[in-house]
């Protein structure tokens, strides 16, 4: 079946789906978006996301493109249209079309386009009983990472520096040899103490909706929560450590470069949180 797009107003076959030449989301990454999952046909955690959304629209003053009633029926006629179950929606705001120029004009109307694609949340929940590797990198990115742009080449040469590496995501590190942030995820460790670590939103990362059901599902747990900077050779002494975000859920790090973290196994709190994430993603559909 051929996938449907939604551009501008229209539904069309994802082959004929385009933007005008100078949208200025295709010349200058002028916009911002989304990544809701799709669960057994339900969007996950989808106020929170649009809550975001409409966050970073606002930050780089970006005029809505319909009020948020009006978008919801588009996402789920764009659902309904791909006759999809277990899904990735995507949502993109650009800032609209206007003749190239860094500045831009007061009264440009935004574009909106969504696609949305089957994804296989089995084989998710198969890789998080093994765990993953990841690959540090420095974070070159500009000074508003908690800002959902698509101004994202750091994150893709970071990406693709851990897959050539053999590692599934970047973990990406500052000046000062702290992480930040993966390329597309929260990262978290677990101390030998069994305290659980992740860095404060406050400190320029994006502000994860799975990092905070992950947060909640914690702290429902009475586990010890410390939100803060943490150095790469910290996370590496760590006794655990994952990774969370919308399309990993909430996945072990059983490696970090060429260092095993614990056992280079997942380990017990993490196993106990990703099946916790995972009963949440049940009790939801």
């Amino acid at each position: 079946m051929s996938r449907v797009a939604y551009v501008n107003g229209a539904y069309v076959p994802l082959e004929m789906a385009f933007v005008h030449i100078e949208d200025r989301g295709y010349q200058f990454s002028d916009g911002i978006y989304e990544v809701i999952s799709i669960y057994r046909g339900k969007c996950i955690d989808m106020e929170p996301h649009l809550d975001r959304m409409w966050r970073s629209m606002k930050a780089l003053s970006i005029s809505e493109p319909m009020g948020r009633a009006a978008l919801k029926i588009v996402m789920a006629e764009v659902i309904r249209q791909n006759r999809v179950q277990d899904a990735i929606l995507y949502i993109q705001v650009s800032r609209g079309v206007a003749k190239r120029d860094h500045a831009f004009p007061a009264d440009i109307l935004s574009s909106l386009v969504m696609t949305c694609r089957r994804f296989n949340f089995t084989a998710v929940k198969d890789r998080a009983k093994i765990g993953v590797k990841v690959v540090s990198q420095p974070d070159i990115r500009w000074g508003r990472c908690d800002i959902k742009s698509i101004s994202l080449l750091p994150n893709v040469l970071a990406k693709q520096a851990a897959r050539e590496q053999g590692g599934i995501e970047a973990i990406m590190i500052d000046t000062d040899g702290y992480i930040t942030e993966g390329s597309s995820t929260n990262i978290w460790m677990v101390t030998k103490d069994g305290r659980i670590v992740t860095r404060s939103t406050q400190d320029n990362i994006l502000s994860g909706i799975t990092r905070a059901a992950v947060l909640s599902i914690a702290e429902g747990l009475q586990m010890p929560i410390e939100e803060r900077a943490f150095t790469l050779d910290e996370a590496k002494a760590a006794a655990e450590m994952f990774l969370t975000s919308s399309t990993s859920c909430a996945m072990p790090i059983t490696q970090v470069d060429n260092t095993l973290i614990g056992d280079g196994k997942p380990g017990t709190l993490t196993s106990r949180l990703v099946t916790r994430y995972w009963d949440m993603m049940d009790n939801r559909v």
